[in-house]
């Protein structure tokens, strides 16, 4: 039975041990701290592995309950409640489970860091925000999670905050998710200005009465409600999801510590704007504009995010941007009103993408802190555990057929191919080269980090500037763990546990899961699809026999073809012909830099918000502050007080006679204007 208490414990046991960390850290010490943590994040995710097994195995209702009223204006009533369903719970299981993992690799990985006790209670209290958002049922807590993830992701971005370099990354994220974070509060007043409620059964009840309804914010061109609220909504989720052009802050974060790229990339922040489309499936379903607009957005950033990917040295931000890329696979198939696959994208993209993230982390262990891809290889010989679980998250991420990122990712691709929208040929060519993409990149990182000549040792100082120059900021954290030079070694069983545990799920919870979560009753009632749309029907036939021959099947799908070819283009240059790389980029010079500047888009916005708003303040500062206020209010009414003080001061001069004049002229005046007047 799904209680209240059940559903409070299972948001509050990481709060609860995050208060304890990170107000009694002193008191109850590094091991301490770890274990309160870890506790509360094992409890919820035991207890969301429960919930998950009475709605999907044992048929129990959702659950939409109240548990506390904020206020209550008029109608306007806005509540603590949790609404469970098959939707939130997967959501629930997937949070907790990547966060405990990334618990247990934290105590290796930051075991010589002075803020340890800080950061567990950083990423419990993040949990918990990530948690309040998926089991919201109304918009109210809805933005509480959504604002209070977003704050805490601030403060881990910038954990190193003696780094100049981290505090930059950090404001980078906060102000353009305030962008982002901005259109999704409008998009929710929206909603409240029409619909009148914030609470999601009665708004998805109530939004048919939206269609036909326009609005005209300016001049006489008419805009239809349901379109404008639907892409506002989005806008908050191009920021939290990190899609272009809100895209610029989720490479830079990898100055934060390795364990909460995982925690922050991977299964959390960034997949809460897929997972709010998806929740909102009954009002984006009213829109095919709005539809549109998301798949185009989605299929842009897939492919470009993912062609940036192919010259980072650095090996944390190639898996930032591999993540930026899936995330846009993820849009596009919420833009084809293929939900479910979305969803299930996001559930083993979040497996395989912490497992790849936190073997990052392992490797960047083994070379004492340094991230340069191009001073690694031959780890393999070295790091037996990270390698053979980098190879899984690798072939997952690529789509190998029976890997869980193959059905997940097949599924996209197939609803995109047969969704008649606007945009959808489009998005359906962007989507199919980033496969070959994807997998250039994925095994270019694999065979420079693990194989190939040992590119370590004596010029490590070399390799710190490279990356220096590189990126204009580096990783290099000697300070702060304190680690010493010495041979690449096998991180400790608390990093290579989590690894272990994350690669089972990367290659099978795909083939276990395919078919009740894509052609399934899994999803009803929790997320809906307008009639006559069936963006998966393709592929539920060629499913009809299993996951099994779904995956036999593959080998011979353009799709694994196009791996394929980014696979052996990969291999020959990275494995047999190194020197070809360097051809190429010689060949491709302005292609190269292109993409090593990201299209240029920080220097657009440095240009147009972080130099054009100072230079805009100024200009205010001049014009407004020091001419305006300062010149002619402040300094201009005590300069005209003075003049004319000065003017009366003068008259006074102490003479009688001088008094008598005044005098008499005076009333020489007054009686000249009363003669006047009469």
């Amino acid at each position: 039975m799904i209680t209240s208490t059940l559903l409070l414990t299972i948001a509050l046991s990481p709060l609860v041990g995050a208060i304890i960390a990170g107000l009694f850290g002193k008191q109850v010490g590094r091991g301490g701290a770890h274990t309160v943590t870890i506790l509360g994040v094992a409890i919820s995710t035991a207890l969301s592995l429960y919930v998950l097994k009475l709605i999907a195995m044992d048929g129990h209702p959702a659950v939409n309950m109240s548990i506390y009223t904020w206020f209550e204006i008029g109608s306007i009533k806005a509540e603590v409640g949790f609404l469970v369903d098959s939707l939130s719970a997967l959501m629930m299981c997937v949070v907790t489970s990547v966060s405990l993992m990334v618990h247990i690799y934290t105590i290796g990985y930051m075991k010589d860091d002075p803020g340890y006790q800080r950061f567990f209670a950083y990423i419990s209290l993040f949990t918990f925000a990530m948690l309040m958002l998926v089991m919201s049922n109304n918009f109210m807590q809805l933005f509480f999670g959504w604002e209070a993830v977003g704050l805490v992701s601030y403060l881990l971005i910038g954990f190193w905050y003696k780094r100049p370099t981290a505090i930059f990354a950090n404001l980078k994220a906060f102000l353009v998710n305030r962008v982002g974070d901005f259109g999704f509060l409008l998009g929710i007043g929206m909603l409240l200005a029409y619909l009148g409620t914030l609470d999601y059964a009665t708004a998805f009840a109530r939004a048919p009465e939206l269609v036909g309804q326009t609005f005209t914010p300016w001049g006489s061109t008419e805009w239809a409600v349901p379109t404008v609220i639907c892409i506002l909504l989005f806008i908050g989720a191009m920021g939290k999801s990190a899609q272009v052009p809100l895209h610029v802050w989720l490479p830079d974060s990898m100055e934060g510590p390795t364990p909460i790229s995982a925690l922050i990339h991977a299964a959390t922040m960034v997949t809460a704007g897929i997972f709010m489309v998806a929740r909102m499936s009954p009002l984006y379903e009213l829109s095919e504009t709005a539809l549109s607009f998301i798949l185009v957005i989605g299929a842009i950033t897939a492919l470009f995010m993912g062609l940036i990917g192919v010259v980072q040295n650095d090996i944390k931000r190639v898996v930032a941007y591999s993540t930026l890329s899936q995330l846009g696979y993820m849009t596009v198939a919420l833009g084809a009103s293929a939900y479910s696959a979305a969803i299930f994208h996001l559930m083993t993209h979040a497996f395989f993408k912490a497992l790849l993230f936190l073997g990052a982390g392992s490797v960047i262990i083994a070379m004492h802190h340094q991230q340069d891809l191009r001073r690694m290889g031959g780890l393999s010989k070295y790091m037996r555990v990270t390698w053979i679980t980098a190879w899984v998250g690798t072939l997952a991420l690529i789509g190998f057929p029976g890997t869980s990122g193959f059905f997940s990712k097949d599924a996209i691709l197939i609803a995109v191919q047969h969704a008649e929208r606007p945009g959808a040929t489009f998005a359906y060519i962007c989507v199919l080269l980033g496969v070959a993409i994807t997998a250039f990149y994925s095994f270019r990182m694999l065979y420079l980090a693990f194989h190939g000549k040992e590119r370590f040792g004596h010029d490590n100082d070399h390799a710190h500037d490279a990356h220096h120059d590189d990126h204009g900021a580096h990783d290099d954290h000697h300070d702060d763990h304190g680690h010493h030079s010495g041979p690449p070694h096998e991180s400790p069983w608390v990093v290579t546990l989590p690894l272990i545990l994350l690669a089972i799920p990367s290659l099978l919870i795909g083939a276990f899961t395919a078919g009740p979560l894509l052609f399934g009753n899994f999803f009803d009632g929790a997320i809906f699809v307008a009639e006559g749309r069936a963006p998966l029907a393709e592929m539920a036939q060629h499913f009809e026999h299993g996951p099994l021959a779904f995956a036999l099947h593959g080998f011979i799908t353009v799709p694994v073809w196009l791996a394929l070819i980014g696979f052996g283009v990969a291999t020959y240059i990275y494995l047999f012909n190194p020197a070809v790389a360097e051809k190429a980029k010689q060949v491709l010079a302005p292609i190269h830099r292109i993409l090593d500047k990201k299209y240029g888009f920080d220097e657009l916005y440095q240009a147009l918000f972080a130099r054009g708003s100072v230079a805009m303040g100024k200009l205010f500062w001049q014009a407004g502050d020091q001419a305006v206020i300062d010149g002619a209010l402040v300094n201009g009414s005590a300069g005209l007080v003075a003049r004319t003080a000065f003017a009366i001061r003068r008259l006074q001069s102490g003479f009688l006679y001088h008094y008598a004049f005044m005098m008499i002229l005076g009333l020489i005046v007054v009686i000249g204007a009363f003669a006047l007047l009469q």
